[in-house]
């Protein structure tokens, strides 16, 4: 539905930032045209290589390799949902970032907020796409009818207007509250992309945040700032997997090996603690293995 060179500086900069030898794209061409800006973020990030490939059929290619597209070890990036089922079943032939989701925003208000600001921050993940997730919680019952008035006023202003309406009719939600720290409870279970603290101490409130991708504080700090130039990456963990996950960085496109050195003394000394414990386990070769290495009294 629409070209993403953030997404390919969000993407490609940590990789290039780690070390990553070689980087290669693929990207959709409908009807046979490539997005300038998309190329062109492409060419800045240190792309390597790009294919005009896209959807599961690109994904499978990067996972097991085809005569023109090689093999690679990690796949990482958005999609629509063939690319995100797609990215599941080849993980384990290689790495993969996560399984995205829809977008999603989950405000939090305390009322105090210009009730426009905020229908447009839900409009900001609405247009996505229809699956997109936007919802505001607040104790303020009349605020949230106010944001309800503004979301009708300016949704015929907008150019994907049907996105948006589809998307907030079918998940868009108005939570009323008894108060902030319920609403940072009802945030935790819900474990949102992008959680917008749109009240007068966001500090005080974020400490009461357990899960969330990536946190807006304060009422100046809109989502959309983060999607492109805040600094944190827009990669973000979506459908409540921020409980376990966490955003795409360049920690994702790094291992790490266990070293393990030891003397003749350390080995004579470990040797012995491993030989019982593998001798409770009845793995006898293991236990030899470690006690041939024992110095003798």
């Amino acid at each position: 539905k629409a070209a993403y060179p953030s997404s390919v500086l969000m993407n490609a900069i940590p990789a290039k930032v780690a070390g990553v030898p070689e980087l290669i794209m693929v990207v959709p061409t409908p009807h046979g045209e490539t997005n300038p800006l998309v190329l062109a973020a492409a060419y800045l990030a240190g792309v390597d290589r790009a294919f005009a490939i896209g959807g599961a059929q690109a994904v499978a290619a990067l996972a097991y390799g085809t005569e023109t597209i090689p093999a690679v070890a990690k796949i990482v990036g958005p999609g629509n949902i063939y690319v995100a089922t797609a990215k599941k079943l080849v993980f384990g032939q290689v790495g993969i970032d996560m399984i995205a989701g829809p977008s999603e925003i989950l405000v939090i208000c305390d009322g105090k907020t210009d009730p426009d600001w905020i229908a447009m921050d839900l409009f900001s993940q609405a247009e996505h796409d229809e699956d997109a997730q936007s919802i505001l919680i607040s104790p303020d019952q009349n605020y949230l009818e106010a944001v309800s008035q503004s979301i009708n006023k300016l949704l015929p202003t907008m150019e994907r207007a049907d996105i948006i309406r589809t998307s907030l009719t079918n998940r868009g939600a108005l939570i009323k509250v008894d108060d902030l720290m319920q609403a940072a409870e009802v945030a935790n279970m819900i474990a949102p992309e992008h959680l917008e603290l749109s009240v007068e101490d966001p500090e005080a409130l974020s400490q009461h945040i357990k899960h969330a991708g990536a946190i807006f504080m304060g009422r100046y700090t809109a989502e959309a700032l983060g999607d492109y130039c805040a600094g944190p990456n827009h990669v973000l963990p979506t459908s409540s997997t921020a409980r376990f996950s966490s955003p795409l960085g360049v920690y994702d496109f790094q291992k790490r090996s266990s070293l393990i050195n030891c003397s003749a003394r350390g080995a004579s000394v470990l040797g012995q603690t491993a030989s019982i414990l593998a001798r409770g386990e009845s793995l006898t070769a293991h236990a030899r293995s470690a006690e041939y290495r024992i110095i003798p009294d």
